[in-house]
């Protein structure tokens, strides 16, 4: 096998499509293919975008429903039949059994890899010749240092794959559906702690880039070269590594939005200290205490646009969806999110100035923990659903009660460029005692109009058809 690759940004990025790998010379945007955009091998045009946005989806109109998820024969080991949440006219079944099931990408050969961390391995699935077809499958690239995020990129009309294990990142020559030789473009990375795992993206002008997560989850980074905390740059030949944003605590959602920006989906921090000196939870003055009901709302996790040089604000700074600051039972909002101190690193205001902060655009709630992110345009999903975003939610892991884990759309603003309200596009995870039989990690858009969405905790892929 071939050492070290991973997918996760092809689908749902139109700018991949003609993503420009400088490693052929010097010049980061050279040789920059500019075809059509295409996600999964559908080409989409400008007037295919108008259509879109005029069909879009209103959040307000999408009705869910419960329905069996469908086991075939092939994947009997799954177990029971489960229940899910849906858009109604929505079907879901196991596509595929995938251990340590993690982020997913499909090949210009439309078939889908799946990265599996533990087990240092890129598989590859092929679908059957009928739609939803049980694929067939083999291991692609193994031998690596928990792999995780992938992207392609044509350069000069060549096909390259970049991988991100959790120490470094590489890039491939794809050969005709295979991995050839192999780059390190961006070596001896800093691994361990909290958050090691890495994605990776490419921009239509050959730009690389992938996140350093944190090493913690609120203490200040321990220097290191390059920081952590941070979405990091780098041209496609390894030359120029740069940081591109702080404050990023742990990003592992990379995304082109449609007009081009890249986009990051953060895990924000647990156990976050009250910043008011105000009453709260019993207490007539609670400034930094530790309190477990505004810990459960506090601070909202986030979808951020990334321009060069943006601070994302941890661990000084922390997003307050608060419509009341400090108030308990106050309604909360997710939109264009202002920062609060963190009392317990930047009680003074020194470290960081969070006024001077540009604001979150859009927040979800605390401890969703989102993974892998997506939009959409350009996609093969049914028109009325491509003019937004997936983002799937791992759950937490220490809120009582515990929030679910699910898949959120939500739709693109192009006028104002930002993303609108989330609602559910697969939920029914966790049971009323706060008990699961699965995590989602990834969704993204196949070539055959369907959402494919990876479980990590199930070892599952689950195929979710879109009702016409």
């Amino acid at each position: 096998m071939v050492r070290g690759w991973s997918i996760a940004a092809l689908l749902g990025t139109a700018a991949l499509a003609g993503a420009a790998v400088a490693g052929c010379g010097s010049q980061e945007a050279q040789h920059v293919s500019m075809a059509s955009a295409t996600t999964a091998g559908v080409s989409t045009t400008a007037a295919d975008v108008a259509k879109s946005r005029k069909k879009a989806v209103k959040p307000a109109s999408i009705r869910q429903s419960r329905v069996k998820l469908r086991v075939p024969t092939a994947n009997a080991a799954f177990g029971s039949a489960r229940t899910v949440t849906v858009p109604r006219g929505w079907s879901a079944e196991v596509w595929a059994l995938v251990p340590d099931a993690r982020l997913e990408a499909w090949t210009p050969q439309h078939k889908l890899l799946v990265s599996s961390p533990d087990n240092g391995e890129i598989l590859q699935l092929s679908p059957g010749k009928a739609p939803g077809g049980a694929p067939s499958r083999h291991v692609l690239l193994s031998g690596l240092q928990n792999p995780q995020g992938m992207a392609f990129a044509k350069i000069a009309g060549k096909e390259y794959l970049f991988v991100a294990e959790s120490d470094e990142i590489d890039r491939y020559r794809w050969n005709g559906g295979a991995p050839g030789a192999r780059k390190v473009i961006a070596a001896d990375l800093p691994d361990g702690g909290s958050h090691s795992l890495k994605n990776v993206v490419v921009s239509a002008r050959g730009t690389v880039f992938f996140d350093i997560g944190s090493a913690t989850n609120a203490s200040p980074p321990a220097t290191t070269t390059p920081p952590r905390a941070t979405v990091m740059a780098v041209a496609p030949n390894g030359s120029d590594l740069r940081v591109f944003a702080r404050g990023v605590r742990n990003g592992d959602g990379l995304s082109l939005a449609p007009d081009g920006t890249l986009w990051v989906a953060v895990n924000e921090r647990d156990d976050v200290a009250y910043p008011f000196h105000k009453s709260y939870g019993g207490s007539a003055n609670a400034y930094a205490q530790v309190i477990p009901s505004y810990v459960a709302g506090h601070p909202p996790d986030e979808l951020a646009r990334l321009t060069a040089g943006r601070n994302l604000g941890w661990p000084y700074c922390n997003p307050d969806p608060d419509v009341n600051a400090g108030r308990a039972g106050t309604a909360l909002s997710y939109a264009n999110l202002r920062f609060d101190r963190d009392v317990q690193s930047n009680a003074d205001g020194q470290a960081l100035d969070c006024g001077k902060l540009q604001r979150i655009q859009r927040g979800l709630p605390a401890h969703s923990a989102p993974l892998g992110f997506h939009f959409l345009e350009g996609s093969s999903l049914p028109r009325r659903w491509r003019d937004g975003a997936v983002v799937a939610v791992h759950g937490s892991w220490d809120r009582q009660p515990p929030r679910a884990p699910e898949v959120y759309w939500l739709p693109w603003r192009s006028k104002a460029r930002t993303l609108g309200h989330p609602v559910n596009a697969l939920g029914g995870f966790q049971s009323a005692s706060g008990s699961r039989w699965g995590r989602p990690v990834d969704a993204v858009a196949g070539p055959d109009g369907a959402l494919y969405v990876s479980d990590d905790q199930a070892g599952a892929i689950y195929r979710l058809v879109p009702g016409k």
